[in-house]
């Protein structure tokens, strides 16, 4: 099943034919919000809104590990997430951004599941942190930039990041990535 995690601008999802919601405890803590259920161009889809319903979670206090775990304990298989970005160089107000790479510089936010103790510490290849299907889908749309991205918890100048030459600049996407893992 397909999840989709809805940043700034997509706090909804209008065309998904609403099933049901279902409110998610977890280890972690509780989600952002509650999922929401049904159907997507006819295909099994959960929605879940990154910052909650009313956009009230700034992105350093989301919870990244209760949304993902409870996204994948209800059957995700995969995860589309959302974000509104800031262009570096290269993007226009609108384009569809599909990165490929991403450079992290947040700090302070919960990267993994796997925090020692009685658990085994389990050590995950980040080279690609993308899927292959990301290919699909920059292949499926002419509109579609395929990006470095930098993700950035304080702020930082366009010259830093061009000189790093990342493309655009989000809040979101690095503890999602991780903790999606392979």
């Amino acid at each position: 099943m397909l999840a989709i995690i809805g940043g700034t601008g997509l706090t909804r999802l209008s065309t998904l034919a609403v099933a049901h919601r279902e409110v998610v405890r977890t280890p972690y803590g509780e989600p952002s919000a509650a999922l929401i259920f049904g159907q997507l161009n006819g295909r099994d889809a959960v929605f879940l809104a990154r910052h909650g319903h009313g956009h009230t979670i700034p992105p350093h206090r989301v919870n990244y590990r209760a949304n993902l775990w409870a996204l994948k304990e209800r059957g995700a298989t995969a995860v589309v997430a959302v974000a509104s970005v800031g262009a570096i160089k290269d993007c226009a107000p609108g384009d569809l951004v599909v990165p490929h790479q991403l450079i992290d510089y947040t700090a302070g936010r919960a990267h993994t599941f796997f925090d020692g103790g009685d658990q085994q510490v389990i050590h995950v290849d980040f080279t690609h942190p993308y899927t292959p299907a990301r290919a699909a889908i920059h292949s499926a749309s002419a509109s579609t930039s395929s990006s470095g991205s930098s993700r950035v918890m304080v702020p930082r100048t366009s010259a830093q990041l061009r000189a790093v030459a990342a493309i655009t600049r989000a809040n979101s996407s690095a503890p999602q990535t991780t903790l999606s893992g392979p």
